[in-house]
């Protein structure tokens, strides 16, 4: 494995700004365990889409290395299915990135079959539990206003 520089800790009580939000909306009246099977891969979903997103490998006082993660907090909304349409065009107007989930994906079994069950969803009206979105903070703010946190 090969030596990699691990940066310089920045003080956990340091502010600081990002430039870019990351959003997860998920579906308010499905059972929890499909919400947090969506807000999983959804945030897989945008990591794969921004790999510059990501943060450093943890390392513990013991110098064992383990894996990384998103570099910047995750907001995570509530929405019924037309709001989440309404999310998801607005989203595509101002071209952020956009991960779906689509009701049908919870009947499938791998990756090749959540991509056909998305590309048969009527793209007028597609069945959305989920959406991850990430951008400029302004324009994921936007797109997002007027949805409560998921409690």
């Amino acid at each position: 494995m090969p030596d990699t520089q691990i940066a310089e800790p920045i003080a956990p009580d340091a502010p600081i700004r990002f430039d870019t939000k990351v959003a997860l909306v998920i579906r308010a009246d499905l059972p929890v365990w499909q919400k947090l099977n969506v807000a999983a891969f959804l945030a897989t979903g945008i990591a794969a889409a921004a790999p510059e997103a990501l943060g450093e490998p943890y390392v513990d006082g013991a110098d064992r290395r383990y894996g990384r993660m998103l570099g910047q907090p995750i907001m995570i909304f509530a929405a019924d299915g037309d709001r989440l349409r309404a999310v998801r065009d607005g989203a595509l107007e101002r071209g952020l990135t956009l991960v779906p989930y689509v009701a049908a994906m919870f009947a499938t079994g791998h990756d090749a079959a959540n991509r056909a069950a998305f590309r048969a969803e009527d793209p007028a009206a597609p069945d959305l539990v989920g959406l991850a979105l990430r951008g400029p903070k302004k324009a994921v703010d936007k797109t997002v206003k007027g949805l409560a946190l998921h409690g």
